[in-house]
């Protein structure tokens, strides 16, 4: 799993890379809460476009980062993800809690 960020103007983007599963999901749950401590952002991207393979645990991370900014009154969404986590995404429903966004 790889993982590089960017902030500008109150915007986190957080790239994620290479495969997300369950053995994954709990060490990046614990960086993504501490990026959110340490900016405080007024909105978080979760960038998936480098990501091969994400399971039902990608869902929920998620759901965990989008919960947290609604905490923090700020927006998260995801952006531009690949074939594979998207067609999780799509079974899972989750573009009614958190929107997608797709610059391609």
């Amino acid at each position: 799993m790889e993982i590089s960020t960017s902030f500008d103007a109150g915007r986190l983007t957080v790239y994620l890379g290479g495969e997300l599963d369950h053995h994954e999901a709990r060490s990046l749950m614990r960086q993504l809460d501490a990026l959110l401590d340490e900016y405080m952002p007024r909105d978080c991207a979760l960038n998936l476009r480098d990501l091969r393979f994400m399971d039902s645990s990608g869902i929920a991370l998620i759901v965990r980062v989008s919960r947290r900014m609604q905490v923090l009154g700020g927006r998260a969404w995801i952006e531009d993800p690949a074939r594979q986590p998207q067609r999780v995404i799509d079974a899972a429903g989750i573009e009614r809690l958190v929107p997608i966004a797709m610059s391609r």
